[in-house]
């Protein structure tokens, strides 16, 4: 009887240890309203991909500080480059497939061989032309980049979110290029 006792009991704290956590879960959602801090996107490492709310082109943002047309209809429209206090500039965007046929873009991550995701803005840059210095993504402590992955089959008509965190240049800089490799660079203002 005694046994019986402890199994329920280890049952009943089970189930509500499961409730608990449900409701803290559920309490934290906004609907993705909320804020998007940088910390927040590092540490929760996005991934653009067929989970993550993939848009139609149609979708896309409409306010641009920038844009690059690449190959195939592959469009990446720029919406913020800010700057945060805690020394770095978060880049945010979309990747909007304009094209016939889906893209992949596995020419814009970055060359060193250590990434685990091979599909990913991880080659991205931020130039200070008059200062002469490039600032590349960020990476984490597993060496991985502070950037948007999983960036495979992006059918025609559709439109991804991206982001990609740099070392924040001086507060005398004001405008950047922004580059992903193969593409052309888009010049853009920094804000914040």
């Amino acid at each position: 009887m005694q046994r019986f006792r402890r199994c329920r009991a280890r049952a009943t704290l089970s189930a509500a240890l499961l409730i608990s956590l449900a409701a803290l879960t559920g309490c934290g959602s906004d609907g993705g309203k909320g804020d998007a801090s940088p910390a927040a996107a590092s540490s929760a490492r996005p991934v653009s991909g067929p989970a993550s709310g993939n848009r139609s082109a149609s979708d896309a943002p409409s306010e641009s500080i920038g844009e690059i047309k690449g190959p195939d209809g592959v469009v990446v429209s720029l919406t913020s480059a800010t700057r945060d206090k805690g020394g770095f500039v978060t880049v945010n965007g979309a990747v909007i497939n304009r094209g016939s046929k889906p893209y992949t873009p596995l020419t814009w991550r970055s060359k060193e061989t250590a990434m685990k995701s091979q599909s990913s803005v991880s080659g991205a840059s931020l130039i200070d032309e008059a200062g002469r210095k490039r600032y590349l993504v960020l990476r984490d402590t597993d060496g991985e980049c502070l950037c948007t992955t999983g960036l495979v089959n992006i059918r025609p008509g559709e439109s991804r979110p991206v982001f990609a965190q740099f070392p924040a240049p001086p507060d005398s800089v004001t405008e950047v290029d922004f580059q992903l490799p193969a593409m052309p660079s888009v010049h853009i203002k920094l804000s914040g």
